[in-house]
């Protein structure tokens, strides 16, 4: 951290990743915790790294100064050590600037979030310029993320095995050539489609309902596909392959140009099914028609750091989901899902005849856009 990096700093306003504080208290309890919650928020909001500048009036940036014998790094590792887990690293940099010094504390990218209080067992992200308790589905999303979880195995008690599509499900079996003198309970089960509720009692899992479901949207409203052109909307549902193919003969039938490149179409609205944050129980994907553009929406940003990210050229990465893209790999007949992931260069090269594409990362909002031109 050097004076040129601080000014950078300064010349910012405060957000997910960047507060200033006057001060650092450390004398009472009450001081470190304080501490702690502010430096498991930032680890825990999506973003590259975090940076609290003391020394600095928040409201007015006005360089105050700090006493530079009151900050010991070993000390305020010791602190948010002792008080979150997993702890989160951090490091800290003294930088004199105008005659004065200020402390920078930089909160590292986590990958092993979500980060709570020990003392309290709460878990806090930021929200602006804001530190707040962190919602059920910002938790989950986290722990998906870092593998400490996987959603799609989660049991959907509600759901009955009559909710499944077994003559969709018989012919994945057969395509696999999987054959057993088992009851088919037991290999839906090894599969992880199905889930023992207690003493035999078996219900679907996520995964198996959005997969091979007649209608998963009883259980799960929020995966589903809106289709808005002009003033009409329509809601498809479905497993994920009929979604697709819904999605996929509507377009055609809106646009009506035959020469369009459907198939990176379609390869664009299988990347939103596979790799959308299915965790967000607010909305599903939106494809939206218009004039000159098709739109296509869906919740799960791409976190930074990774490729996408960067330069969102060079390739779709497994952002989550892994369960789900693995078993559409062999589900669809189609085989549509080899392509996703293979590059978003291949989807701008489809269109290179008819105009730009666009990826749009949201971090804040939770979206990626693609937005496809209509060239007509």
């Amino acid at each position: 951290m050097d004076i040129q990096k601080v000014k950078q700093l300064l010349s910012r306003e405060e957000n997910e990743k960047l507060d200033f504080k006057a001060e650092l208290h450390l004398l009472t309890e009450s001081d470190k915790k304080e501490l702690v919650k502010d430096v498991t928020a930032m680890a825990n909001t999506r973003g590259g790294r975090g940076h609290i500048l003391f020394g600095v009036e928040d409201k007015t940036k006005r360089i105050l100064g700090v006493d530079p014998t009151q900050f010991h790094e070993e000390q305020i590792q010791q602190i948010i050590y002792n008080r979150s887990d997993p702890p989160v690293p951090v490091n800290l940099d003294l930088v004199q600037i105008e005659d004065k010094t200020i402390a920078v504390l930089t909160i590292f990218r986590s990958h092993h979030a979500p980060h709570q209080i020990i003392q309290t067992g709460a878990f806090y992200v930021r929200r602006g310029s804001t530190t707040d308790f962190a919602r059920r589905s910002e938790l989950a999303s986290m722990m998906q993320e870092n593998g400490l979880m996987t959603f799609e195995t989660v049991i959907v008690k509600n759901a009955t095995l009559d909710d499944f599509d077994f003559e969709r499900m018989n012919q994945f079996f057969k395509t696999m050539a999987v054959t057993t003198d088992s009851p088919q309970t037991m290999l839906m089960e090894a599969f992880g489609f199905i889930s023992d509720k207690g003493g035999g009692d078996y219900a679907p899992t996520v995964g198996g309902l959005l997969l091979f479901g007649k209608n998963p949207q009883i259980y799960l409203p929020q995966c589903h596909i809106r289709i808005s052109w002009g003033e009409n909307t329509e809601i498809l549902n479905g497993c994920l392959l009929a979604m697709l193919d819904k999605a996929s003969e509507r377009i055609q039938e809106l646009l009506m140009h035959k020469a369009y490149p459907y198939e990176a179409l379609e390869e664009a609205i299988a990347n939103a099914l596979v790799h959308r944050d299915y965790l967000d129980l607010s909305r599903g994907v939106n494809i939206t028609v218009t004039a000159k553009t098709i739109e296509i929406d869906n919740p799960g940003a791409v976190t930074e750091g990774s490729k996408v990210y960067s330069n969102l050229k060079e390739c779709f990465p497994e952002r989550r989901n892994a369960w789900l893209y693995q078993r559409l790999l062999s589900i669809d007949p189609k085989r549509r899902f080899l392509k996703s992931g293979l590059g978003l260069n291949r989807i701008r090269k489809a269109f290179s005849g008819i105009g730009p594409v666009k990826f749009v990362n949201l971090g804040k909002q939770n979206n990626f856009k693609v937005i496809l031109p209509r060239g007509v």
